[in-house]
């Protein structure tokens, strides 16, 4: 087969490396791409949120099937687009990726399904979103309603942070995405990452995991896209797993289905956990990132078998076949993230790495020039690997990490705390 992956981060360096690990995989184009991914794939440069023009690519380089990476391009649509031409991509529809592109809609889903989430309000305009939070007290979480690169959220601890999270909603901070706020209950407990393959009728579990959004030590400080994860997840047990499928995940995909925008593809289930109850936080319409690192060193060649089966509805004779392992990725970053950074410093190291089944750095903000790796993002690498044992995974992970050398960049040196 020849296949096509559209994006450029740590995810899509994931899939493209498990991907490449299956006999069905003759030939791998990732667009656009990144230093890392074309050590081991090709890479092309087009809008991948054109679905005219994926389409036009795909055709051009008889693409077998498209793997649809990041939110941005299942929100524009380019998953329709494929279709209409004829072309097998993993990923929902526009209309179905209306779960991560409006959190509105995603209540107003959890609230015909009976789904067990956060009490909810959404506003338009500031005064009232200020009157609403001066009513309800904090802590209480603000979010963006609509796509924000995994930035749109603060969960504010005192009622003068959530509201200056609303002035800087409408200030435009966020573009578009903040011209419309929900406003939640804050829930404790502890946080999750569940995900489950769909083909519009079948569910699939393919894993578990446990991200680290904060930037700092003992998760304090801003929100991040992520500095770490592993998997899987110890809070999911068999019991909340169990809980988490029968009264979130099914009664969502069969309110989607009924309203006749079945889901296909996979479902990014953000859970939190209390006293063994389950309760969503969030779906996102695609893969984890940093959890997709750590799913794809466990899962291995058969991801692909099983992305296949969800595009072409044959999930139900599918199922996963788990080793008995633990995955960790450690996101490295560059200094001054989430807030301002310098892009363009010279990493190194990086050759000296291992490139195995239990050990990759998957690379995320780099590009080559004059034959250095450079950093071009905020979130740059992720050191990611297995063991038979958490703690196997965890030393192996940040003796990569310890290896590079690079001044300009950071981690958190306690990634799967909670579990270790």
């Amino acid at each position: 087969m020849n296949i096509l992956v559209l994006g450029g981060g740590g995810r899509e360096h994931a899939l493209a490396w498990a991907i490449l690990q299956n006999p069905k995989c003759d030939r791998l184009i990732v667009a656009p791409g990144n230093a890392g991914i074309e050590q081991i794939a090709e890479c092309a440069s087009f809008d991948i949120c054109d679905g005219g023009a994926v389409v036009e690519f795909a055709e051009a380089e008889a693409i077998d099937f498209v793997v649809i990476g990041p939110e941005a391009p299942l929100a524009a649509g380019v998953a329709d687009r494929l279709a209409e031409a004829g072309i097998p991509a993993f990923g929902p529809s526009a209309a179905a990726a209306r779960l991560e592109a409006s959190k509105r809609f995603t209540k107003e889903i959890c609230d015909a399904a009976g789904a067990p989430t956060a009490a909810w309000a959404r506003f338009d305009d500031a005064e009232p979103a200020r009157a609403y939070i001066r009513q309800q007290g904090a802590p209480i979480v603000v979010k963006a309603d609509g796509l924000a690169a995994g930035k749109g959220v603060i969960v504010a601890m005192t009622e003068d942070e959530a509201l200056a999270a609303i002035d800087e909603m409408f200030s435009g901070t966020f573009g578009a995405a903040g011209a419309e706020v929900v406003i939640e209950e804050f829930m404790e407990g502890e946080e999750a990452s569940f995900f489950v393959l769909c083909d519009g009728e079948t569910v699939l579990p393919v894993g578990t995991a446990q991200d680290h959004k904060r930037v700092g030590e003992g998760d304090t400080g801003p929100n991040t896209g992520g500095m770490g994860a592993y998997s899987p997840a110890p809070v999911m047990t068999p019991e909340v797993t169990e809980a988490a499928l029968e009264r979130i995940v099914k009664p969502t995909m069969a309110e989607m289905a009924r309203r006749g925008t079945p889901y296909r593809g996979v479902l990014y289930v953000g859970l939190m956990i209390k006293d063994g109850a389950p309760r969503l936080v969030e779906y996102n319409v695609r893969f984890g990132d940093p959890e997709c690192q750590a799913l794809m060193m466990r899962l291995g060649a058969q991801a692909l078998d099983l992305m296949l089966a969800a595009a072409e509805g044959r999930l139900a004779e599918r199922k996963v076949n788990w080793a008995e392992d633990f995955a960790m990725t450690v996101v490295l970053a560059s200094r001054g993230y989430p807030g301002g950074y310098t892009r363009g410093s010279v990493i190194g190291g990086l050759e000296d790495l291992p490139e195995t089944s239990w050990e990759m750095m998957f690379h995320a903000g780099t590009t080559e020039v004059d034959g250095k790796i450079t950093a071009t993002g905020g979130r740059v690498l992720n050191a990611t690997a297995r063991g038979r044992t958490l703690q196997e995974a965890r030393d192996r992970a940040y003796a990569m990490a310890e290896a590079v050398d690079w001044p300009e960049g950071f981690y958190r040196s306690d990634i799967g705390w909670r579990a270790l």
